[in-house]
């Protein structure tokens, strides 16, 4: 029984210390101070602006603002840190300095509660670096209880629907979102850097092509057509090509209805470019030269730790074929499987699963996830891959059969995929009807015909080179983060209504 009236009570206790919260604001609005009625406070410098700066700001007034995550009272005189967007400032608090009924009031704080401070910086006898106050503002009344400090918040779906509470009490969080922003400035700078000019396409679209995937679809009321929201970035920027523009990029969401696991969610950050009169190679060449940069800027060194592997990238990338792959890992040469009905049958004996509209090269994929993915820890191109699962891809000139594509593999995972872009409009639409026959044939990723953007390719697109990158796996990789959720501020959880 003791058990069972356990939780009722604590749900009386944290009950009965909300009421008091509310009283309190109630008390200070009577009183006319009510925090809400403040609408800016100056600040002059963060807690770690402080440290860093101390021999200059040593005795000097400062003014900051965070929010209260300790306090210890003390008579006359107390303690308590603030924690804003850089880390916690201890203030030292007295009676005398700020006044009486200040100080009444600080004491009637609580722990969440957002205050703005003006004091002079010093050291305690301790030899920390504090603000001993000679002002306290409070800014913002907390009514709500954050976790106890002790154990923080710890339980993932909580963390992952109140990002905003995770943010405060774990501050490795804030530092992994930090990073999120530094990788994607760095990626900008290097590339403008380049040369490249950042666009903006559209996400709802009629077509949504460019990728293997099942889009959402909406309806646009006032045109009374179904839309969808956009799978990639690809037929639109190089539409831009072709007017031109012969370096682009946008980094943007794109959305996918599929579904959720530990590198995917339905909605995610993706980061295109294309560039004129280069090929897949000059693309192996670019990505090389910006991941080493992303990761020397944010991580601050070459080498990358994820989980138990270590990934250097200050050594040239290995460049493998994705028949020389398969061969390394799985001991089967695809080329010298004569037919399709030959590579099923090669299928069935390793116990590889396909569906019947599966071509050679579909088999050949199916054979590089089996086998090969897993063992691409270091910096790894994959490269030339089948047609039959490249749709947008300029064939090899002396293999047909095969495309200059390659995908970027690190710690297994597929981190970008990159081709020589098809640029001959009636190949193109041959490969449209191709995709529009496996839609048929049930295949509900298959891409739909868009004759717009054939209409764009008959004008003439010059020789292009284009990437993909998932910019989620690679802020995963930056900061050691086991999950895409880790790296979405705010990722798709299932509504609790359900």
């Amino acid at each position: 029984m003791a058990q069972q009236n356990k939780k009722p009570q604590a749900e009386q206790d944290v009950n009965a210390l909300l009421k008091v919260r509310h009283e309190k604001l109630a008390n200070l609005q009577e009183a006319g101070k009510d925090p809400f009625q403040i609408t800016k406070y100056d600040v002059t410098v963060h807690s770690q602006d402080i440290r860093d700066r101390y021999e200059e700001l040593e005795g000097q007034e400062v003014s900051l603002a965070g929010r209260m995550m300790f306090k210890r009272v003390m008579g006359k005189a107390s303690f308590c840190n603030i924690q804003d967007l850089k880390g916690k400032m201890q203030l030292y608090v007295a009676r005398d300095e700020i006044g009486e009924e200040s100080y009444a009031d600080f004491k009637k704080y609580d722990i969440g509660d957002i205050l703005g401070v003006k004091g002079k910086v010093f050291k305690t006898k301790t030899g920390e670096i504090s603000v001993h106050a000679e002002e306290i503002v409070l800014l913002s009344k907390s009514l709500q209880i954050l976790p106890e400090k002790h154990h923080g918040l710890t339980d993932t779906d909580t963390r992952y629907r109140q990002r905003y509470v995770d943010l405060i009490m774990n501050e490795d969080v804030k530092d992994t979102f930090i990073k999120r922003s530094k990788v994607i400035s760095c990626i900008r700078r290097f590339l403008d850097e380049q040369g490249f000019m950042e666009v903006e396409t559209p996400m709802l679209v009629s077509n949504a092509g460019g990728a293997a995937a099942r889009p959402f679809e909406t309806h646009f009321n006032s045109l009374n057509e179904d839309l969808k929201l956009r799978i990639s970035l690809e037929l639109y920027l190089k539409r831009l090509i072709v007017g031109g523009m012969e370096r682009v990029y946008e980094i943007g969401r794109v959305f996918r209805n599929e579904g959720l696991d530990t590198r995917h969610n339905p909605e995610f950050t993706l980061m295109e470019l294309y560039q004129a009169y280069t090929d897949y190679h000059g693309m192996m060449d670019l990505t090389e030269k910006l991941y080493r940069h992303v990761a020397k800027e944010v991580t601050g060194s070459e080498i990358l730790k994820y989980g138990d592997h270590e990934m250097d990238l200050s050594k040239p990338f290995e460049r493998l074929t994705m028949v020389d792959a398969v061969k390394k890992y799985a001991g089967v040469d695809f080329n010298e499987i004569p037919d399709t009905e030959a590579a099923k049958a090669l299928a069935k004996e390793k116990g590889i699963e396909f569906e019947e509209r599966h071509q050679k090269g579909d088999i050949l994929n199916l054979f590089f996830e089996e086998y090969v993915e897993d063992h691409l820890i270091q910096p790894t191109f994959i490269m030339d891959h089948p047609i039959e699962i490249s749709p947008l891809t300029k064939k090899k000139p002396d293999n047909p059969d095969y495309v200059e594509r390659f995908e970027f593999f690190m710690n297994g995972w597929e981190m970008a995929n990159a081709y020589s872009e098809l640029n001959d409009p009636i190949d193109q639409r041959a490969r449209f009807e191709a995709q529009e026959k496996a839609l048929a044939a049930g295949d509900d990723e298959a891409e739909h015909t868009d004759e717009d953007f054939l209409n764009a390719l008959s004008i003439g697109m010059p020789p292009t080179g284009g990437i993909g990158f998932g910019i989620d796996r690679m802020v995963m990789m930056m900061t050691n983060s086991p999950a895409i959720r880790d790296v979405l501020l705010f990722p798709t959880m299932k509504s609790l209504d359900k």
